[in-house]
């Protein structure tokens, strides 16, 4: 018999209206035939983020070819070949919506020759051409662990590179895909970092999956020792009866300590808290001199 479902609790019950401002945003993604990891991950904070007129593009369409036990978005070993327009029409959304601050991410797409990287780069050159003065925030898949995919979506000039580590290492196995792996993903991050110096280079962490604290230091030492300076850290939710279940969850001042702890190592810019996902309230933190806790 499985075992019965965690009860959320107090600290992460909350209530955001959906008001006009949440409406024209979802009115103009759908205009725009933009995907979003807001709705295919199906993420807590969507009213919030659509609330204030941002949202988290999603390249490459919204099929996977990799099946991570946490995450919700639709698998497939062959989805729908990326659409060549998609690069601009993203670009005419941020423009539209007046984004300043432009997040990209995407599904794996193992089944491509380079993974996505020459559309990444695509996209990313050309927000950069309609929002001069916009930062780009991209949040890559790990290209299979091919550096030259990677060196290819840094040389669009991105602000940010982001690319998840998950979870700790004893649980990379038992979470994601098998073809993602806790040393391939802290090698995407150390080539970011050796590549780009300028480039800020981020990760993300969910806690609750089962890890214990000794294990999440190590991963904060390990994502330090690669050369990460920003970090998100939150709440894993279960998005569906599909996905592994909650195995705790983690009280706002266990999070507090995880944020002192990565600001101790010298990580410049830390969002910790139950609702942070490595995109919620993302321009804050490029620029955050210290530990932001995020909870609203």
């Amino acid at each position: 018999m499985p075992a019965p479902r965690l009860r959320q609790p107090p600290w992460l019950r909350y209530t955001v209206p959906v008001g006009p401002a949440f409406r024209a945003t979802s009115a103009e993604l759908r205009r725009a035939g933009v995907a979003t990891v807001c709705e295919e991950a199906r993420c807590p904070n969507v009213a919030d983020c659509w609330g204030r007129r941002t949202a988290t593009v999603m390249l490459l369409g919204d099929t996977c070819t990799r099946g991570c036990r946490f995450c919700s978005v639709k698998t497939a070993r062959s989805p729908a070949p990326p659409d060549p327009d998609e690069p601009a029409r993203v670009a005419d959304l941020a423009a539209r919506l007046g984004w300043r601050y432009v997040v990209l991410t995407s599904v794996d797409r193992d089944d491509l020759p380079d993974a996505g990287a020459a559309h990444y780069a695509e996209t990313v050159a050309r927000v950069r051409a309609s929002l001069l003065d916009a930062q780009v925030e991209v949040l890559v898949p790990d290209f299979g662990g091919d550096p030259r995919r990677l060196r290819r979506v840094l040389a669009a000039g991105p602000h940010v590179l982001g690319h998840n580590l998950e979870t700790v290492r004893r649980l990379t196995p038992l979470v994601r895909d098998p073809r993602a792996s806790y040393e391939v993903s802290l090698g995407v991050l150390a080539e970011a970092a050796r590549f780009e110096p300028a480039v800020v280079v981020k990760s993300a962490l969910l806690l609750g999956l089962g890890e214990t604290r000794a294990e999440v230091s190590e991963a904060l030492r390990d994502l330090r020792g690669v050369g990460c300076t920003s970090l998100a850290v939150g709440q894993y939710l279960q998005p569906g009866r599909a996905q592994v279940p909650v195995a705790r969850y983690v009280p706002p001042d266990e999070f507090d300590a995880v944020a002192d702890e990565a600001r101790a190592l010298g990580f410049t810019a830390v969002a910790a808290g139950p609702r942070v996902r490595s995109s919620y309230h993302a321009a804050g933190g490029l620029a955050a001199p210290s530990v932001a806790r995020v909870e609203a």
